[in-house]
């Protein structure tokens, strides 16, 4: 389970893998305990199995299984892998109660903290260049952003799910043997809304190491009337999130390669037009 895109300490064993934190100020290990709980429990196969929990330790400590495969992101994602993703994602997605998942804690990332701070970005008019894809992505992604749309996003119509609140491609495991897609890191977990997760996974920076195409991945899953909507507009307010980060002095600039602000440009421009 460990890879590049690891930001845990992690020790691997034959069979399970003890986790330390390097943060825990947002509850993360209680957070990561508790999903891997209740997916063992409604769920099971789709995430490691919680072992042990040693949250008073120094880094806080969970041991869970290991699992077999290896990470998407950085992959060009086949069309068997995209559709086992779907599968993984629609069986979390459904198996747990709602009454359950309305027990949860909200995850520390989600609609209304990301149109705060994605509409902050914006309004400090950072430094993205002179290219005119980037300043006409900033004009019309400003203007979107200004718009009542982003505000439309925050109240959620439809019921609440499990999510991992971290659509980084690292989270998919592909495993070769069983053909199938496991969701791990679940730190950052908690109570959310199925389109804020489907925009975030779609629209992660970490789309630009590989290929998931999203409109298959988006193809495979049945969304409610008026879900796919939603869908959209989180995948503009993260692609944007992305996007307002990466001027010479931006937070995300120094983890990805030269020319992806030009292609988060063109991103934003698809899926705004």
């Amino acid at each position: 389970m460990a890879d590049r895109f690891s930001t845990h300490s992690v020790e691997i064993g034959d069979d399970v893998v003890s986790k330390r934190y390097r943060s825990w100020d947002r509850g993360e290990p209680f957070r990561e305990w508790t999903a891997l709980t209740l997916l063992a429990q409604h769920v099971p196969g789709l995430a490691p199995t919680p072992v042990e929990a040693a949250f008073d330790a120094h880094p806080p400590t969970i041991t869970m299984t290991r699992l077999p495969g290896r990470v998407l992101r950085g992959e060009h994602a086949t069309g068997e892998q995209i559709s086992a993703v779907a599968a993984a994602l629609s069986r979390l997605h459904r198996a747990i109660p709602t009454r359950v998942v309305e027990a949860l804690e909200p995850a520390p990332w989600g609609p209304a903290i990301a149109v705060d701070k994605i509409r902050k970005l914006a309004g400090e008019h950072p430094d993205l260049g002179e290219g005119p894809d980037v300043r006409q992505a900033y004009q019309q992604g400003s203007a979107w952003l200004d718009s009542a749309e982003p505000d439309r996003l925050v109240a959620n119509p439809h019921p609440p799910v499990l999510g991992l609140a971290d659509g980084n491609h690292a989270n998919l495991l592909w495993d070769d043997h069983e053909r199938r897609v496991r969701l791990i890191d679940w730190e950052d977990s908690g109570r959310t809304d199925r389109a804020f997760e489907l925009g975030e996974l779609t629209e992660h920076i970490s789309r630009i190491d590989g290929t998931l195409d999203a409109e298959q991945l988006l193809g495979h899953i049945d969304l409610a009337p008026g879900e796919a909507e939603r869908v959209r507009g989180f995948r503009r307010l993260i692609a944007l999130g992305w996007f307002l980060q990466l001027g010479p002095d931006g937070a995300a600039t120094p983890h990805n390669p030269v020319g992806t602000l030009e292609r988060l440009a063109e991103r934003v421009l698809h899926l705004l037009g």
